[in-house]
């Protein structure tokens, strides 16, 4: 399953690359199609890139959706992997 998930950057590594965490689980991934891209701002993460910003509220509502369906195990091993 392919979904795109909020993930919060904690670090631009390089111009146009992030390292994101999503429930302790840290990937680099490409900031390419956002803009002005921060650390502390959460994005939503599909296939290793930032799709678009999203506010802190809506990305909590998000994951914790995805913790009442049961998928957010789930979709920390994709992340990670």
């Amino acid at each position: 399953m392919c979904l795109a998930i909020p993930a919060l950057i904690e670090k631009i590594t390089t111009p146009g690359n992030a390292i994101v965490n999503l429930g302790g689980v840290q990937k680099e991934i490409s900031l390419a199609l956002v803009d002005d891209a921060a650390v502390g701002d959460y994005v939503i993460v599909h296939v290793g890139y930032a799709l678009q910003k999203i506010d802190a509220d809506e990305a909590q509502r998000t994951l914790e959706a995805f913790a009442e369906m049961g998928q957010l195990d789930e979709l920390r091993e994709e992340l990670g992997s």
